[in-house]
């Protein structure tokens, strides 16, 4: 599984348990993080049975009510939502390990998730609460939703974001790894790119065919190679090697869900760019954010071009 074949996955063929697409420790090689991603209508649900994993729930399209059980306890949580995932953040909410849960709604909805024993508390965060960042600059910049980040949630290894790159621009760039472990530098890290795009103007003519690029290469940790048009739906697997960049074709904006866990003892999200192309950093202190970011127009947020985490 070196190749597009085993660590890239086209819309609905991870399918399973009524899901549209299922990643977990079933697929060979993998074994750190999880995604689901559901399409629900009025009056269905989705369970997110057993215990033993650490969840975050995420509205893509659509509101969803999640009826909680944990330690005996039942709870309903409300997560607002949103109209696209190009309408800025959204409610999430994260399962403690102890928690099991059906969610209802009407929309698109994914659910990322780490295995653990650790047990951290249940908790939901409104959009409002969430860290918007912007990052990079000129044809570089993108924005960055850090809901699930080490910065914002208390968690056992789970790390996830989301990331906006408007028409034209590159993102998760320069190119950059997480498979080694070298405290202080890098962090190992297995990693799910969950991708959507639409067309930079809304308009629904044509929207299925909005796209953008993705790329992926070997490191001394593996051979690996991904070099995809990726749609909406569509799952790139990252266990190691060098990723990126993530370009937004003329025309069409890009999203993007990051699922990040790892077996090091400390959950930090430590990254080393390629150093052949870790200069184009340099050139960011002299070029100003794209002008078209926030998302959406009038939202706020805060520019970071010396990105804590890396080049999401």
């Amino acid at each position: 599984m070196n190749d597009e074949t085993g660590w890239f996955h086209r819309r609905g063929a991870l399918a399973g348990e009524g899901w549209e697409s299922v990643v977990d420790d079933g697929i060979p090689g993998w074994q750190y993080t999880g995604l689901r991603v559901g399409v629900l209508t009025e009056g269905e649900s989705l369970a997110l049975d057993g215990g033993g994993q650490e969840r975050i729930v995420v509205p893509l399209a659509g509101s969803f009510t999640v009826e909680v059980v944990e330690r005996g306890s039942a709870s309903t949580v409300e997560l607002a939502g949103r109209a696209s995932v190009f309408d800025g953040p959204t409610d999430v909410l994260y399962l403690s390990a102890d928690a099991t849960a059906i969610v209802r709604g009407s929309g698109r909805v994914a659910v990322a998730s780490s295995p653990t024993t650790e047990v951290r508390p249940t908790r939901r965060i409104a959009a409002a609460e969430t860290p918007v960042e912007l990052r990079g600059a000129g044809a570089s910049s993108r924005q960055v939703h850090n809901f699930g980040t080490p910065q914002a949630l208390d968690a056992a290894r789970l790390i996830v974001c989301e990331v906006i790159t408007p028409a034209g621009n590159w993102s998760s760039y320069p190119p950059h790894k997480h498979d080694e472990h070298v405290p202080g530098h890098e962090s190992r890290l297995e990693e799910i790119y969950y991708f959507e795009a639409a067309r930079a103007d809304r308009s629904a003519q044509g929207a299925d065919a909005a796209f953008g690029l993705f790329s992926t290469y070997s490191s001394p940790a593996g051979d690996i190679e991904i070099d995809a048009m990726v749609r909406t739906g569509d799952i790139a697997l990252v266990p190691f090697g060098y990723h990126g960049p993530a370009v937004a074709a003329p025309g069409y904006d890009l999203y993007y869900l990051n699922v990040m866990a790892g077996p090091d003892p400390e959950r930090e999200w430590l990254i080393s760019d390629d150093p052949a192309h870790a200069w184009v950093r340099d050139g960011w202190a002299s070029q100003p954010i794209d002008p078209r970011l926030p998302f959406p127009e009038g939202a706020s947020a805060h520019d970071d071009e010396h990105d804590e985490g890396g080049p999401r």
